[in-house]
């Protein structure tokens, strides 16, 4: 093959900021999102949800509903359980450290036994209108005996706390331990300082742009189901609805449009989707159901929610012998949409971080609570992991007498000690992470930080700064899908498993097809919001989708090419062995090799289509459907620099300075990612400055609405000093690393550790997220007094 055309100034080239190919769409108010959506003779669909925490269910009167105007139908949980649905999935298996297996209790769609949270469905009312359903809810009386709740981990764990189910011993779900804790031990015994933290990874609202919404529909002529929602990927989706439908993959088609958000919160299968689809069979006609934005703060998955202990061994020098973690992880009420995942196996591999620590020894639990179930959300372990080590490494610093920077320097991972194997068994490929701390330190001008410090002190103002460095292990890998299709109209599609649900999926993969064919870029479309047309897709989330979708793409088009010779043979009169695939200023063409003679591969699309003298042994077009074999872990990594203003009569704090130095390997589009790096730091901000769900001693939500619950609000936010480090990943072909959620593992950590340096001059060596007014002012006053 010749050398391919320099795209390197190429408008849609691979490292362009091309502009989102959805914005003029979504900009003139034309997406199509699930609420959108209406189909003839939809009916509508209102939850019926416990005001209690905990409790027995002694009866659900429905009479008062069902007798109302328009009511056509209510539903409750052994409706669902007769009609043979359920259970609901429950996740990946894990172990106990014992080798025993991880609690599952069963769930079905809606309870039947006793409510567990505050918002657990009981029933489902649908008529003919949104109002009537609405009016419908409200008249069914649910009998619930109250039992006391427990909302908090550690509180659940102990003796003689309430049980949340009874199947559940102590309300430990997993008992998870990773690590040599003896050799751990002996580190421990023998090192020269031992820094002891305790920190609270707090509880979040996930709070997309979009509530969730869905509308189920039911063929009895074919037995076949199909649901439209918002979610992170249709082909995943199907199969957590099959396995509760007890349908065959066949059955059951699952449609996504355009997605207004998620965070991982809409990645999982919710009982209100088996609910509408039974009522959609039953009844005989689409069930249209949608959250409520005061709804949603009880329905959707939570995030975060962890109460650790942290403990790092340190030599004289400062550097890391052992590092320990020990807690729990709050994974609220049901297993459904809630995961094991976050307080445990994800801090082991992301708590090491970019630092040569030698041993660890994780010992978390599991724990359900009375509480909305806790599953992913923006990182997924990942940020409060990196959080972790970085307050560690600040305090060792303090307490050792250590410059916090020099003790980042000293434990570095070193680019000549790459690829490095961890003791998470994670094997880092490439980075060079001292380099990025220097190059962090020069953007944000640590030099010049006192000069700042002073002109903040003569307005009466605390001013700290901090640092956040950060390796994050991305999603696990899966196949996922490349399929490329020439279509009949001239343009191109690619069929991939990720979804998009605000990322803009549809640039930077349209950018890789365009590198590795010469496919015009205007030409290229994206399908992904429909399961029937994939062959396998892991959804979106880890950070991987580039990697995955990308790898497959690449991979779908070096079969197109394959394909493309052996037509161009044909349509060239010439022999394969002859036939070239090169990209120059014209696109991408087939061409005899050692003459002028070629076809581009639009050209031959277009005359394969219209074909009618094709030998037998010949591809019918360019098309290909793949399925690729995803690339490993890769490891995205950076430095942030967070400055703080706080004023100490009021405890408000502001972020007033902000810089990042990401490695984010080969970036296909520079303004995406560094969007999508802005998104994640002032998801970080609001956590560590905001966000907090609480509930009170009976298990009643506190935070239940935005006149409770602070999000970052653009005033909070500032013009971000974006840099880049790229070092190539050497596991994918595209050398890329992911970025989607590496904003959330910089700005926590670098946001606290700067709160923690303004409120030094106080003595305040911790303070835990969030930072929030009241927490700041009521630590002030306590040093003071």
């Amino acid at each position: 093959m010749n050398a391919p055309f320099d795209y390197a100034e190429a408008k849609y080239a691979i490292g362009q900021p091309v502009s989102r190919k959805e914005d003029p769409v979504l900009l003139r108010g034309q997406g199509r999102y699930t609420d959108d959506i209406n189909l003839p003779g939809q009916l509508y669909a209102v939850m019926v949800r416990s005001g209690h925490a905990h409790g027995i269910i002694r009866g659900i009167d429905t009479s008062g509903a069902t007798e109302l105007p328009g009511v056509r139908a209510v539903f409750t949980g052994a409706d669902l359980v007769a009609a043979g649905l359920g259970p609901m999935p429950s996740g990946a298996a894990s172990k106990n450290r014992d080798g025993s297996d991880m609690a599952k209790p069963k769930q079905p769609p809606l309870t039947t036994d006793k409510v567990r949270f505050v918002g657990d469905p009981v029933a489902v009312v649908v008529a003919d209108t949104w109002k009537a359903a609405r009016d419908g809810a409200e008249a069914v009386v649910v009998d619930i005996d109250p039992l006391p709740a427990v909302t908090d981990a550690r509180a659940a764990v102990a003796s003689g706390a309430p049980l949340v189910h009874d199947a559940t011993p102590g309300n430990v779900i997993l008992d998870f331990q990773h690590g040599e804790p003896d050799k751990v031990a002996e580190a421990f015994a023998r090192a020269a300082h031992v820094t002891r933290m305790k920190i609270l990874n707090t509880r979040l609202a996930v709070c997309p742009m979009e509530p969730r919404s869905a509308i189920g529909d039911y063929d009895p002529a074919n037995d076949h189901w199909t649901l439209r929602l918002g979610c992170q990927g249709t082909f995943p989706m199907r199969g957590l609805l099959c396995g509760v439908l007890h349908a065959a993959p066949d059955k059951v088609r699952v449609l996504t449009g355009n997605v207004g958000g998620s965070f991982g919160m809409k990645s999982s299968c919710y009982p209100e989707y088996i609910a509408i689809l039974h009522a959609a069979r039953v009844l005989g006609h689409p069930v249209k159901w949608r959250d409520e934005r005061s709804e949603s703060f009880l329905s959707d998955s939570h995030g975060r929610g962890h109460d650790m202990e942290q403990e790092v061994a340190l030599d004289a020098e400062g550097r890391i012998l052992a590092l320990r973690v020990t807690g729990y992880g709050n994974i609220g009420a049901y297993l459904s949409n809630g995961t094991v995942l976050q307080p445990t196996g994800n801090v082991v591999k992301n708590v090491i971080s970019v630092y040569a620590t030698p041993l660890q020894d994780v010992q978390t639990q599991a724990v359900f609570t009375n509480t909305s179930p806790v599953g992913p959300y923006r990182g997924a372990g990942r940020p409060e992991s990196n959080y972790y080590m970085e307050r560690l490494l600040d305090t060792a610093a303090r307490e050792m007498g250590i410059d916090r920077i020099d003790i980042r320097r000293r434990n570095h991972i070193r680019p000549d000690q790459l690829p490095w194997t961890t003791p998470a068994g994670t094997v880092y490929d490439s980075g060079d992470f001292p380099t990025i701390l220097e190059e962090a330190l020069a953007a944000a001008d640590w030099d010049g930080f006192a000069a700042r410090k002073r002109a903040s002190r003569a307005r009466g103002m605390l001013r700290g700064i901090g640092i956040g460095q950060y390796l994050e292990v991305t999603g696990p890998p899966a196949p996922e899908m490349g399929g490329i299709r020439f279509e009949d109209d001239g343009s191109v599609t690619i069929i991939t498993g990720t979804l998009d649900y605000g990322q803009g999926h549809a640039t930077p993969f349209a950018q890789v097809l365009a590198s590795r064919l010469g496919i015009p870029f205007e030409r290229i479309k994206l399908l992904q919001g429909d399961s029937d047309e994939l062959l396998a897709g892991g959804g979106t989330g880890g950070s991987k989708s580039l990697m995955a979708s990308g790898t497959a793409i690449a991979e779908a088009s070096d079969l197109v090419i394959e394909n493309g010779r052996k037509l161009a043979a044909h349509v060239l009169e010439a022999a394969m062995t002859d036939i070239e695939f090169d990209i120059g200023a014209g696109g991408g063409a087939f061409r005899i090799a050692g003459t002028d003679r070629a076809i581009g591969i639009m050209e031959l699309a277009d005359r394969v289509r219209d074909a009618t003298d094709l030998p037998a042994d010949l591809p019918r077009s360019l098309s290909v459907s793949h399925v690729a074999k995803s690339p490993p872990f890769s490891y995205p990594n950076g430095c942030h620099i967070a400055e703080v203003e706080i004023e100490p009569e009021t405890g408000v704090v502001s972020v007033v300075r902000y810089t990042m130095v990401n490695d984010f390997g080969v970036i296909i589009n520079p303004l995406l990612v560094e969007g999508q790096a802005h998104g994640g730091v002032a998801q970080g901000i609001g956590q560590a400055l905001m966000e907090h769900v609480e509930y009170d001693e009976s298990g009643q939500p506190i935070t239940g609405s935005y006149m409770d619950y602070a999000l970052p609000r653009a005033t909070d936010t500032l013009n971000y000093e974006f840099h880049s480090h790229p070092v190539p990943c050497k596991t994918n072909v595209l050398g890329a690393k992911g970025c989607g959620e590496a904003g959330c593992a910089g700005s926590m950590p670098s946001v606290m550790n700067a709160v923690v340096d303004a409120l030094g001059e106080y003595g305040i060596r911790h303070i835990d997220m969030p930072a929030s007014p009241r927490r700041v002012w009521e630590a002030i006053q306590a040093a003071r007094s």
